[in-house]
């Protein structure tokens, strides 16, 4: 097969496979200015002070703030304010744009809703247990964009399995028919990647591979955004395109072939 990409393209599309995801840099001040705007917004109505200093520290300790207990009303108020904005959802896919647009291509739907995550220090509330999007439904052809708002590490971080034991890991997922996720867990704890990524950076990784958080056992809170993309033409699993996907990047070649009827004779 003839191979036209790049030398960068074949690149980042190496490390990709490698490693099962890529870091890079968001490039949009933007972006996270209006990102921060929405949370603090929500947030001074919910802080246990008066006053509120609009910055990365503060949202690292976030927990020593607010009542836990109204932690889900908080995620889910900032949550719907930054799907109502268009701009950040269009900054959100810019800030990725170059490596979506080498792993996936260039005519892309992206996810209705970003999806936001708060993790505070020692809350095991918020976990996501070790999966595959694909195991629920999700196609094999989309690709995740994760934004962190703070500095991630460790357990304030996600996993993923490195991709060099995933085919040994189906090989023995029969195994886990009838164990729990905790299970698997353990399974592959020795062969996962902790991602240490920090804030002005965007993770883009393959979510196919198992991947997940545990509880967070560092002294700061996590917040991070996670979106969905893939290519337009390819196949869709349960969350059909209209329902969960709308396209954001169709060329105009694909609007007039949709569109095109052949004559009658």
């Amino acid at each position: 097969m003839e191979n036209f990409l790049s030398k960068e393209d074949i690149k980042v599309s190496k490390q990709f496979e490698s490693k099962g995801y890529v870091v890079a840099k968001t490039k949009s001040v933007k972006l996270l200015n209006e990102i921060n705007t929405v949370i603090f917004e929500v947030l001074k109505k919910y802080v246990k002070k008066k006053k509120l200093t609009e910055n990365e520290k503060t949202l690292n300790q976030i927990h020593k703030f607010i009542d836990k207990k109204k932690l889900n009303t908080i995620r889910l108020k900032i949550f719907d304010k930054i799907n109502k904005s268009k701009k950040i959802k269009k900054l959100f896919f810019l800030s990725a744009k170059k490596y979506l647009e080498i792993l996936v291509g260039n005519e892309l739907a992206m996810q209705n809703r970003i999806n936001l995550s708060i993790q505070l220090p020692n809350d095991d509330s918020s976990l996501l247990d070790v999966h595959s999007d694909v195991w629920s439904g999700d196609s094999p052809f989309e690709i995740v964009v994760w934004l962190p708002l703070v500095d991630c590490f460790r357990t304030k971080s996600m996993y993923l399995l490195k991709p060099k034991y995933y085919d040994k890991f189906e090989k023995n997922f029969s195994k886990f028919a009838k164990k729990d996720s905790e299970s698997i867990f353990k399974s592959i704890n020795k062969n996962i990647n902790w991602i240490k990524i920090n804030k002005g950076n965007v993770l883009i990784f393959n979510q196919t591979l198992p991947h997940g958080n545990r509880v967070n056992l560092e002294k700061e809170t996590r917040w991070s955004l996670n979106c969905r993309f893939k290519s337009v033409f390819s196949p869709y699993g349960d969350k059909q395109i209209g329902e969960f996907f709308a396209p954001i990047s169709l060329r105009k070649m694909s609007e007039i072939g949709m569109k095109y009827k052949l004559p009658k004779i």
